[in-house]
């Protein structure tokens, strides 16, 4: 798998379709929370047969790439900065960009960082309303801000989440032994009141004035969780000016979270209707050229 030094942290990242074919166009995907990349390969080798190119990456603090804990913006907008220039890097830009749920977060704020580096948006299970703004700070900081308040980083590596990344990269294991506690939780303090900051916007994190900023070709697909309601997926079809609904034959389930894996019955529609998207906002650019 290959590994490159991104902003001063090792990101694990692959590619998925015909690399080596400069025709083809680049397609970045972000999976959502703090999951690693491997619950999109199934959908990104769907998509690659209709002749595009999946980046797949572990974010930092994700997946197998490196931990580190620093830094004054939200942890999502360091995720954007890592992006571009791991796709720099590639010579891949601009690029189409998705993303479930944090993944369609992110995307959306690497338009708003860098709009010429986007051909288009992809956004699945967007997440905003009361109850995502409720779950997700204490899932992603509350309850390990309160660990390390309460054991240090002894309780934070006991956790399942630091255990996890400790287990699909040993570096991480070094590194939380020797952060301080106290860093630990004033980094996550921040992010969290960042987080918290938006969580109540129309889509979590993204303002209506955003939103309606976005100048480029947008798909959207909604979740049916309570973290990723179809009406969240539907305001935001509603404030992207010219965005494309699609709406998969699914209903709202009463349920705090449906993993994306349980989405697999549906990836072959969701290859199908990404494809045939990407390909008019090719021709689209071809026309305006």
């Amino acid at each position: 798998m290959p590994v490159s030094r991104i902003n001063g942290v090792n990101i694990n990242w692959r590619t998925v379709g015909d690399r080596a074919n400069d025709k083809y166009p680049w397609l970045v995907m972000t999976t959502g929370g703090r999951r690693g990349h491997d619950e999109f390969v199934p959908l990104a080798e769907k998509i690659a047969r209709y002749d595009y190119r999946v980046m797949l990456h572990d974010r930092r603090n994700t997946g197998a790439s490196d931990i580190l804990l620093e830094g004054n913006d939200g942890e999502e907008i360091i995720w954007t900065r890592d992006i571009h220039a791991l796709m720099s890097e590639q010579n891949a830009l601009p690029a189409f960009f998705s993303g479930s749920s944090a993944g369609a977060r992110t995307s959306i704020l690497f338009y708003l960082k860098y709009p010429q580096a986007v051909r288009g948006l992809l956004l699945l299970r967007v997440t905003g309303g009361p109850f995502a703004a409720a779950r997700l700070p204490e899932q992603y900081y509350g309850q390990f801000i309160r660990a390390a308040k309460e054991g240090g980083m002894d309780a934070i590596r006991a956790t399942e989440a630091w255990q996890e990344r400790i287990a699909a990269n040993p570096r991480n294991g070094e590194y939380l032994a020797k952060l301080p506690a106290q860093q630990f939780i004033d980094v996550l303090t921040r992010w969290n009141d960042i987080f918290v900051a938006g969580a109540h916007h129309p889509v979590m994190g993204v303002t209506s004035e955003q939103l309606r900023s976005i100048a480029v070709p947008t798909l959207v697909v909604p979740g049916n969780d309570n973290t990723h309601s179809s009406a969240s997926g539907l305001t935001a079809h509603r404030l992207i000016p010219g965005s494309t609904l699609h709406g998969l034959p699914i209903e709202d389930q009463d349920v705090p979270l449906i993993p994306f894996p349980e989405w697999g019955a549906y990836e072959e529609e969701i290859a199908l209707v990404f494809a045939e998207f990407m390909r008019r906002a090719i021709a689209a650019e071809s026309r305006a050229a």
